[in-house]
């Protein structure tokens, strides 16, 4: 996330399911899990990242990822005045809403252009809104990587299906308020998440004890024109980029810009923004510690949230 999300070509360990699964196999050690915790809008938004991964054997590896992204604590006001219409506080309930993700991802090498790495992600996809409505989907995503030399280049098909999430309402709880309100009373409904195409590639330089990687990615979509920096009826391409400069694989540096937007103002003037990331990260034997900045969006800069993950590395004796 330092990097801009900037990262298909290069992903390399347990992240890599949520990346690119197949950078899985690139992992160094036979078992790898990170923990990974981020707050949106001073802590309103919260963000939880935990994966798991394995090598089966030396050319093929196995992980699972777990994702919540969800607000708590919200009221329910429905029974704020009681039966006398006093206001009681004490009727305000509370609920979450809340998205979550379970991944399931495989990775395998392959004797391919010197050691092609193709890999595969099932999704399965669960979003809750108190007791009001949830939805369960299903999606699938496709992945594959290439290194020659120091030159890295990657691609991911997400959602290469559609992903189809099917809703439903609970209308008990919610006709006498629709009714009130003059609303149509909801039945179900089915999002689809339209397939996304990202191409990346880097390259590694080596300068003495230092490592420095810039990369790039190129997301790729075909439902129509969308705001961002080159656009067309057929397909839009949205680029991020990022720079990770390290010492001896020890310390690193990480900066990025994503979400190109064009902005119109009043008198129908424009420009474009852009949204700065910045992190920095510390890895010592088989523990790594990463933090991120990044803001909510291009238009609200001085809007910043933390990104901290912890990751453990472990080979089969240990």
């Amino acid at each position: 996330m330092a990097l801009g999300n900037t990262h298909v070509a290069i992903s390399n360990d347990v992240t890599s399911g949520y990346w690119n699964p197949a950078g899985l196999i690139n992992q160094e050690l036979d078992f790898e899990g990170v923990l990974q915790h981020g707050e949106y809008y001073s802590g309103i938004a919260k963000f939880d990242y935990m994966a798991f991964s394995m090598k089966l054997d030396t050319s093929s590896s196995l992980g699972f990822s777990l994702i919540r992204f969800g607000i708590d604590d919200i009221p329910d006001t429905r029974f704020l005045y009681d039966a006398n219409g006093a206001i009681n506080y004490d009727n305000v309930r509370f609920f979450s809403a809340a998205d979550y993700a379970l991944i399931s991802s495989y990775a395998r090498k392959i004797n391919w252009l010197g050691g092609l790495n193709i890999g595969a992600n099932f999704k399965v996809i669960h979003r809750r809104a108190g007791d009001f409505a949830n939805a369960w989907g299903f999606g699938l995503d496709i992945g594959a990587q290439l290194k020659l030399r120091n030159w890295h280049f990657g691609a991911v098909f997400r959602d290469v299906t559609g992903t189809f999430t099917a809703w439903s309402h609970n209308t008990d709880d919610l006709s006498a308020i629709f009714s009130q309100t003059g609303n149509e009373i909801p039945q179900g409904s089915v999002e689809v998440t339209v397939p996304r195409l990202v191409l990346g590639f880097g390259y590694r330089f080596q300068i003495k004890g230092f490592g420095i990687l810039p990369t790039m990615d190129l997301a790729v979509t075909f439902d129509g024109k969308r705001n961002t920096l080159i656009k067309s009826n057929f397909a839009s391409i949205d680029p991020t980029a990022g720079i990770e400069v390290d010492y001896k694989k020890i310390a690193y540096i990480r900066l990025g810009v994503h979400n190109w937007q064009e902005v119109k103002h009043f008198d129908s003037s424009t420009r474009y923004t852009v949204e700065p990331t910045f992190g920095i990260g510390f890895k010592y034997k088989f523990i790594a510690i990463d933090y991120a900045l990044t803001s909510v969006g291009p238009h609200t800069t001085d809007l910043f949230s933390h990104i901290f993950s912890i990751k453990g590395s472990f080979s089969g004796k240990e």
